[in-house]
């Protein structure tokens, strides 16, 4: 772990979030998670799929 996660963490165990921060955090996990969820099943809308593109290809120098 790097030190700037050590003073992160001394830092929060001061002063932790309030419970409405945790509270707001938890539903956009859960949100999230939902999403993640309904497309595994299959049940997402084919209008929300976005195409998937094909890979960059680097032009030809002619060499």
């Amino acid at each position: 772990m790097n030190l700037h996660h050590f003073f992160f963490m001394a830092r929060w165990a001061r002063n932790p979030p309030s419970a409405r921060r945790v509270k707001i955090v938890l539903v956009a996990l859960a949100i999230c998670l939902v999403i993640l969820g309904i497309e595994y099943m299959g049940w997402w809308p084919d209008w929300a799929r976005t195409e998937p593109r094909a890979p960059a290809r680097l032009p030809r120098t002619g060499l």
